[in-house]
């Protein structure tokens, strides 16, 4: 049990208190966040802008700019779907779940393609290209992003991606030596398939009633 404990959590050894316990708290907001937007609920917002702040500090600290810039930008896109779920569009509905359009699917790769070039551009300036991790890394960012801003927008398809994205990270962060944030991601996955599967029965129901 103890080669175990040592094997998942050992590199915790070297971290600062402060970190760990800031860690441990942005996970926590994370599952709040995930479950909240499963539920359709607004608090998935203000969760997760609790959430990325805190890793926004951290990944920072630890050099990891790549996964930094995901979080700025779930920030800002927490912002931005605040504003859109709140938006009544008429005079009693708010915006509904709904599938993604054509425009949605061309704007999509739009904001996939800038953010593989951003991101890019951003580890050779900082020279923090370390092989395979920064290409994968690049991936989950285009997956994070694209997610986000569907999620923002109550596309049903933004769980697909996060799925993906969240299934990616797993492994990904055990290697960077983050195990508690590596949790997160396999509680994320199994949340957002409850959440896909309960936008779909909520949408399914829209369009039995339409």
């Amino acid at each position: 049990m103890s080669l175990i404990f040592d094997y998942l959590f050992g590199q915790y050894s070297a971290y600062d208190t402060l970190d760990i316990v800031l860690e441990v708290l942005a996970v926590i907001f994370g599952f709040l966040s995930v479950w909240f937007s499963k539920q359709n609920n607004i608090l998935v917002f203000p969760t997760g802008m609790i959430n990325t702040s805190i890793f926004v500090y951290l990944l920072l600290k630890w050099g990891l700019l790549g996964d930094m810039i995901i979080n700025v930008y779930y920030f800002i896109m927490s912002i931005y779907g605040w504003y859109i779920w709140s938006r009544k569009v008429d005079d009693t509905h708010q915006t509904p779940i709904t599938s993604w359009t054509k425009k949605d699917k061309q704007i999509s790769i739009g904001i996939a393609s800038v953010s593989v070039v951003f991101v890019a551009v951003i580890y050779q300036f900082f020279n923090k290209w370390i092989g395979w991790v920064s290409y994968v890394d690049i991936l989950t960012t285009a997956l994070f992003f694209v997610g986000m801003w569907l999620m923002a927008k109550r596309k049903i398809e933004n769980w697909i991606l996060l799925i993906i994205g969240d299934v990616i990270s797993i492994p990904l962060y055990f290697y960077k030596g983050f195990t508690f944030t590596s949790l997160q991601y396999l509680g994320f996955t199994i949340l957002a398939i409850y959440g896909y599967l309960a936008w779909k029965k909520h949408l399914n129901k829209r369009t039995v009633i339409a």
